[in-house]
């Protein structure tokens, strides 16, 4: 991987993180579409580390009140029914999907589920739904005849059952073109939850699991030999700063804007891959063979 390649990997990984677009799916894609070699699972993951630290400062003050009140009730009771310590816990549940099926997946994750076929349809799939809860969502705003806006859930409201709603909704993103916060997002307004609280806890969700899949892979790829870590490292860093400038726009965004756009970019994309492969002009493999 050339430093070039790195750069543009680095700021794709970093500009489609934290959107409900995929990243997975924007890296795989971009190597496609320039005729370079597939950046793979690994680089995904080692970048991720980028975002994610994104992330950690981002909601610093949130996470440290967070991880303070979850040990602090390990010894004493009267804390449990903190809610910051009720959170520590929601996290530690709420990842246990993705834990148990990324491991189990593996092979699948970094073989057969990055064909682009698959990658294409997700992207128009997930971008329905995204587009239904959207709507739902909105409706409720406006106040519709089921809820009015203030009976929309908040943080405040998570239980160990939504976590988990929300768990198995993160985990469907280990396939490519599905997007992590997309979906998480998409299941948490589909149960009930406000744009913003969605959000909110789909960024604190996926801090175990991006960590854990990032040193993960480092182990494994300083083990292979075979990683090209000046261009990885300086793609990560790119992704911190891209993707904390990412969030920082989203969650204003996301305060009083529809998802609409991003709903409508998704299918336009997926349909244009397919329609790429079904005539020839993209083979579903484009750029796993590339020098």
């Amino acid at each position: 991987m050339s430093w070039f390649e790195s750069l543009i990997l680095g700021l794709v990984q970093g500009l489609t993180e934290f959107l409900p677009v995929s990243s997975s799916a924007h890296l795989r894609l971009t190597a496609a579409f320039a005729g370079w070699k597939d950046p793979g699972a690994a680089f995904t993951a080692i970048t991720q580390i980028g975002t994610e630290a994104a992330v950690l400062i981002y909601f610093r003050k949130d996470i440290a009140r967070i991880i303070s009140a979850w040990f602090r009730s390990l010894v004493n009771k009267e804390m449990r029914h903190d809610h910051d310590a009720q959170m520590g816990w929601l996290v530690i549940v709420g990842s246990i999907p993705i834990g148990v099926l990324g491991v189990t997946l593996k092979d699948q994750i970094e073989g057969p589920f990055r064909d682009l076929r698959i990658t294409a349809t997700m992207l128009i799939v997930m971008g329905v739904i995204l587009g239904i809860a959207d709507r739902l969502a909105a409706r409720d705003e406006a106040g519709g005849k089921h809820r009015a806006a203030k009976e929309r859930k908040k943080l405040q409201d998570l239980n160990i059952k939504d976590g988990l709603v929300f768990g198995a909704c993160q985990a469907m993103a280990l396939i490519p073109g599905v997007s992590r916060s997309g979906a998480t997002i998409s299941g948490g307004l589909l149960i009930g939850y406000t744009r913003e609280s969605a959000a909110r806890y789909s960024f604190l969700l996926a801090i175990p699991a991006v960590l854990a899949s990032g040193v993960f892979e480092l182990k494994d790829a300083a083990a292979s030999g075979h990683v090209a870590w000046g261009p990885t490292a300086f793609a990560t860093v790119i992704a911190f700063v891209s993707g904390y400038a990412v969030i920082a726009w989203f969650m204003k965004f996301i305060s009083n804007k529809s998802f609409m756009p991003f709903v409508w970019y998704r299918i336009a994309l997926g349909i244009a891959i397919i329609v790429l492969v079904a005539t020839g002009a993209l083979s579903p493999h484009a750029a796993e063979s590339a020098g």
